[in-house]
């Protein structure tokens, strides 16, 4: 891989998502080959690199490093802080007056699934069907889509991928994806299971909260029922809850082996979702939405369970969000919550970019009299290990450790802040063409001229 040597030469080979220039002249095909190269040069992972000078963050929660480095080789990094040391013969990048930050990964999303979520012949995100459980949305995953190239030009390199319901509570197997330009995007298939509590699950379930409760206890004990005896399991009796597929697909999550994301918001959703680890002590828990969290932080932090959520979810949209604040996840951390933070408030399909916004006002808040918010550091882990961590892959993925994936970001300033972008993206050490369908329209449109239009951009 050509990596140039410093990072005007570097800007001018990349795209950047704000100032969306083109590494050459808009429309040329030579153009559009030269970036597919580069981005899927295998022999870029054989090719040690390192990024000098940059203000260098880490992404476990501690704060950002003056003059850092950061040292990748074989896709995976090396070292990262001040005073390591340019391996002979690497390539280099001088990152002096740029940020460097892990690949951000979000937390909650149905990117791949949906590409425009209106037009059901482009919605994979949930289906009227017979099976619940065992649905498994990682072959469903379109690395094609257009916002998985929106969201890797905004510096988003790993995403949590849930499944929606369609006829039960239990809506089936998430997966973590990675959004780089290639045809192999799964990083973990099955990797946890999804369930709608709440409001949502009410619905599924009948109506009342006291049924979805039921159902709920009842489909986890069947699933037990499965694992003990699969041979004399009956799932087509009329009192079976789960047919046979499903109940051998909650068999891992029964046992602690599957994670289980529970989507519920209010304080009283959230305690009967801890409450169940009293008759099934096994489940290893996540909880998705939890905009009352706060009420019951130090409940959910003695569980160890950690929560995935919303940062701008400030208004009582629903009766089960009629405690909202924006200071819900500084309060959750403060009380000892691992947080991360991802796209539970609409658009999970396609505005991952607003991550870096989540944990920007995270950082705001910490000056508003009355509000509690995160440190920098801590506001960045919520969209780096934090997730990882929950997903079970904080030592694969998620920051700049010694041995994790050579994802990186080069942004032009603080990336917490709103003027800012990436100018590079690697993803397990290739570096990514950090361009999409709408920086083409853009470079296309903006300076039209007399006469025919340049040649569209080609795929």
């Amino acid at each position: 891989m050509n990596v140039p040597k410093d990072l005007r030469s570097l800007r001018a080979k990349s795209i950047s998502a704000k100032a969306g220039s083109p590494v050459s002249r808009p429309g040329s095909k030579r153009t559009a080959l030269a970036v597919l190269a580069l981005a899927f040069s295998h022999p870029a992972l054989a090719q040690s690199l390192a990024i000098t000078g940059a203000t260098l963050a880490i992404g476990d929660g501690s704060e950002p490093i003056r003059n850092g480095t950061v040292v990748i080789s074989a896709g995976k990094v090396v070292a990262a802080g001040a005073g390591v040391a340019v391996p002979p013969g690497a390539k280099t990048i001088d990152a002096a007056g740029k940020w460097v930050t892990p690949g951000l990964v979000s937390g909650f999303s149905r990117v791949g699934l949906a590409e425009v979520p209106a037009v059901k012949e482009t919605n994979d995100t949930s289906a009227r069907s017979p099976f619940s459980a065992a649905i498994d949305v990682a072959p469903a995953i379109n690395p094609l889509a257009n916002p998985i190239a929106v969201s890797r030009t905004a510096g988003i390199t790993r995403a949590v991928v849930a499944p929606a319901t369609g006829t039960n509570i239990f809506a089936g197997q998430g997966a973590v994806v990675d959004l780089g330009a290639d045809l192999d995007p799964i990083t973990k298939a099955r990797a946890f299971q999804y369930v709608e509590m709440g409001e949502a699950g009410a619905v599924e379930a009948g109506g009342s909260r006291a049924a979805m409760i039921l159902t709920f206890r009842m489909m986890l004990a069947q699933a037990q029922d499965y694992a003990k005896a699969p041979a004399t399991y009956d799932g087509y009796s009329k009192d079976a809850l789960l047919n046979r597929v499903d109940a051998q697909a909650l068999v891992p999550v029964v046992t602690g082996a599957m994670p289980l994301m529970v989507h519920a918001e209010s304080a009283r959703d959230i305690l009967a979702v801890l409450a169940l680890r009293q008759d099934f002590p096994a489940l290893k828990l996540i909880l998705a939405g939890a905009t009352e969290g706060w009420m019951v932080a130090p409940r959910i932090a003695a569980a160890r369970v950690p929560v995935i959520t919303a940062g701008l979810e400030d208004l009582p949209s629903s009766f089960e969000k009629l405690a909202a604040t924006q200071s819900n996840v500084g309060r959750m951390v403060k009380a000892g919550v691992s947080v991360s933070m991802g796209m539970l408030t609409g658009d999970d399909a396609l505005q991952l970019r607003h991550a870096t916004q989540q944990a920007g006002n995270m950082v705001a808040l910490t000056k508003v009299p009355g509000a509690t918010g995160l440190s920098w550091g801590q506001a960045l882990r919520t969209i780096t290990s934090a997730p990882a961590e929950a997903m079970g892959l904080g030592d694969r993925i998620g920051s700049l450790k010694p041995g994790k994936a050579g994802d990186v970001v080069i942004w032009d300033g603080d990336p917490l802040e709103m003027t800012s972008a990436p100018v590079a993206v690697w993803i397990d050490g290739v570096q990514q063409p950090v361009e999409n369908r709408q920086t083409k329209l853009r470079d296309r449109y903006a300076t039209p001229t007399e006469g025919a239009l340049p040649k569209a951009y080609e795929w």
